[in-house]
């Protein structure tokens, strides 16, 4: 009795959460489908900065789609900054797959000089938030001529040290003993790394995907450092910038936002959690 008592409170407990996480969301999809005088009603104590208390209704008194008619059809930057986005989180996850793949499988089973100092280095700059590294990586990237574009954004985003250490964790635990016997059937070391280390460690590279995907699609700091030029600002720097008077579109457009990463979320969360417990054979 004691134990279904527990079992409840603790699902009570965690539907409570639940329900408090989502509410965010909840609000933003709701908020979208009311028009422009239903918002400015409840959220005028907070838009315009006056006297009072927001008084917020969930469901809308008078649903429309006339927001995201306007964002989609009448507001063609959108698309230019979708573009952005996309384009700026496909170039550094393809360069993840170029650098961290085979950093991490170097990390994971070769033996060299001061590996154990170089890896704890990569661990340090793992730790450190960009406000630290932007002015080295502003240094570098204006004696590169590659302040204001894209490139500005990617390729530090390609040379991350995440990755390699969430994929080096899926690669060492990859057993000796298939490694050898591949070397015994007369696999090379790029046989050995493309037929058994990637299939092996693809749970480590598909949540480090996952992660770098959610981690870029919403990145604010660096491309506000480094792109001065607003026709190339992705969609994360796009929504501070609609004013109180949109308010409605601001909604469409954190909804519109919102849709890839969730959809990108629920595709690979088996391998999101597989790579984060570094789950795999084991010997």
């Amino acid at each position: 009795m004691k134990r279904k008592v527990r079992c409840g409170v603790g699902m009570g407990c965690l539907i409570l959460l639940a329900a408090i996480i989502c509410a965010p969301i909840v609000l933003v999809a709701f908020g979208s489908l009311k028009d422009n005088n239903e918002l400015l009603d409840e959220l005028l104590p907070v838009l315009a900065e006056t006297a009072g208390l927001m008084d917020w209704k969930v469901l809308p008194i008078y649903p429309t789609l006339a927001h995201y008619k306007e964002l989609l059809i009448d507001t063609p930057q959108f698309y230019t900054v979708f573009f952005n986005s996309i384009q700026i989180t496909a170039g550094i996850l393809a360069g993840q797959l170029l650098v961290a793949v085979p950093a991490a499988w170097a990390f994971a089973r070769f033996e060299f000089p001061c590996k154990k100092l170089v890896f704890t280095l990569y661990v340090v700059l793992m730790l450190m938030p960009f406000q630290v590294t932007m002015l080295p990586n502003y240094l570098v990237l204006n004696r590169m001529n590659l302040i204001n574009t894209q490139l500005s954004v990617i390729l530090p985003g390609i040379f991350s040290t995440f990755p390699v250490f969430l994929m080096y964790r899926g690669f060492r635990d990859i057993p000796k003993s298939l490694i050898e016997a591949a070397k015994i059937d007369g696999a090379g070391e790029a046989a050995v790394f493309f037929k058994v280390g990637i299939p092996l460690g693809s749970s480590g590279i598909l949540s480090a995907l996952v992660l770098g995907f959610l981690d870029c699609w919403n990145m604010v700091e660096q491309p506000l450092a480094f792109l001065k030029d607003k026709s190339l600002w992705p969609l994360s720097l796009y929504l501070p910038e609609v004013d109180v008077s949109h308010a409605g579109l601001a909604f469409a457009a954190s909804v519109i936002t919102l849709i890839p990463a969730v959809f990108v979320f629920i595709m690979g969360q088996e391998y999101l959690e597989q790579g984060i417990v570094a789950a795999g054979i084991k010997e």
